[in-house]
């Protein structure tokens, strides 16, 4: 069993930027990868970025490409999101996630262990 928990959401006006931290406990040595998604009202849950447990190059969403950052610190078991250049559009709840699984990190439903999110809130 994995937990995790987010934190570092908050109120932001449009330019600017935000961190997220998500901690890992448990079983973290099962893990393959963790990533980062979001779920806005009314919408499907959508990838963000994820990383490999040993690192290597991340992936990203067009969505958020050049603006958002996914990073890891396995001493601690943590993953960061450096959030930059927000937009009204990023307003959502954003969600940590572990997987096992070996295939497509980008799909929500490979992923095993949640958070239980952060609320991203970005102002015009």
């Amino acid at each position: 069993q994995v937990h995790l928990g987010e934190s570092g959401g908050g109120l932001v006006h449009a330019g600017g930027s935000l961190r997220l931290d998500c901690t890992a406990s448990g079983r973290t040595e099962t893990t393959s990868a963790m990533g980062w998604f979001r779920q806005a009202p009314g919408k499907e849950r959508e990838f963000l970025a994820t990383i490999g447990r040993s690192g290597g190059v991340p992936t990203y969403a067009d969505s958020v490409k050049g603006r958002f950052a996914i990073s890891r610190d396995n001493d601690n078991d943590m993953i960061f999101l450096q959030m930059n250049s927000l937009k009204p559009e990023d307003t959502a709840r954003y969600y940590c996630a572990a997987t096992s699984s070996w295939t497509d990190w980008r799909t929500s439903a490979l992923y095993d262990y949640w958070g239980q999110g952060t609320q991203v809130t970005v102002s015009s």
